[in-house]
């Protein structure tokens, strides 16, 4: 008799503590655009699918879910390398992209956060054109456009979001590497994502872009090549609060598995489904853990 009751409690204590693990709580957050909202729900729908009561909080700017995380709001969110280099570390010395991982791993560390494997998606700042504008016809790297900023007249109209304008991997670092200086008159600051329309509708002369947006493709601009190589890899990776990975350690391979499966042309096609053909994003989320396995 003692048996069977001590044989009870033992699968009480059990049932608890996996009921316990299945309601333990995880903050996802994410920042303001497509691809990060993007990743945000397969995020929240790969947690949740391990066991976790989610919580997700996306569309925050840049700084506000950095500080949210380093503060123990946010969990974990998916960043880019060069941001945490350049935005949050203030590195400005130019390394290559395997360094870059390494250096925010190491500094990030210090703030209670691990860098879990970085995907082959390159997220890099970037300036675009539109095919068939006499303007900008002959451009095709940076120097160039940078020389048509030096004219006295007829000089490109540029789109920018604001945070590009202040960043010093942004619009000041980029003048500065490049030799030239766009005055206000030359510049249409806007919210995120309505640069490309912009541009698309023939406002602007160039826009700002970033690498792995797939209206790229589909409205035929021509990305300027970064002849000088201003620009740093942005390389996206899951950071996850150290605390909390200790405390559930196994949330550490689903994040690396859908990391794995991130490339340019991946995140190209994702935003375009999102953007452009205006799938609802938790449709294309789910899609796409189901169809490589992740659910």
């Amino acid at each position: 008799m003692k048996n069977i009751f001590r044989m009870v409690a033992i699968a009480a204590i059990a049932a608890t503590s996996i009921s316990g693990a299945q309601a333990a709580k995880l903050v996802v957050g994410g920042k303001n655009f497509t691809e990060q909202l993007i990743m945000a729900e397969m995020t929240s729908q790969l947690l949740h699918h391990a066991g976790f009561d989610i919580d997700k909080k996306d569309g925050m700017g840049s700084q506000v879910v950095r500080d949210a995380q380093v503060n123990g709001q946010v969990d974990v969110y998916w960043e880019y390398t060069g941001t945490s280099l350049i935005t949050y570390n203030h590195v400005k010395k130019p390394m290559n992209a395997a360094d870059t991982y390494k250096t925010v791993k190491e500094l990030d560390a210090k703030q209670g956060l691990t860098w879990l494997n970085p995907s082959n998606a390159n997220n890099t700042y970037a300036l675009a054109v539109q095919a068939s504008n006499p303007k900008t016809d002959g451009l095709k790297t940076l120097s160039d456009l940078a020389a048509a900023w030096n004219q006295k007249d007829n000089r490109p109209v540029v789109a920018i979001e604001a945070e590009f304008g202040g960043r010093p991997d942004g619009l000041p670092g980029l003048q500065k590497e490049y030799g030239f200086k766009v005055s206000r008159r030359d510049t249409r600051s806007m919210d995120v994502g309505l640069t490309y329309q912009a541009l698309k509708n023939g406002q602007v002369d160039v826009a700002e872009v970033f690498a792995t947006d797939g209206r790229i493709k589909a409205f035929n601009f021509r990305v300027l090549k970064d002849d000088k190589g201003f620009f740093p890899n942005y390389a996206l990776a899951p950071v996850v609060r150290t605390a909390v990975l200790k405390a559930h350690p196994e949330i550490e391979k689903p994040l690396n598995d859908l990391s794995a499966k991130l490339s340019d042309a991946v995140l190209q096609r994702l935003n375009s489904e999102v953007d452009v053909d205006k799938k609802p994003i938790v449709d294309v989320a789910k899609d796409f853990l189901t169809t490589n396995g992740l659910l």
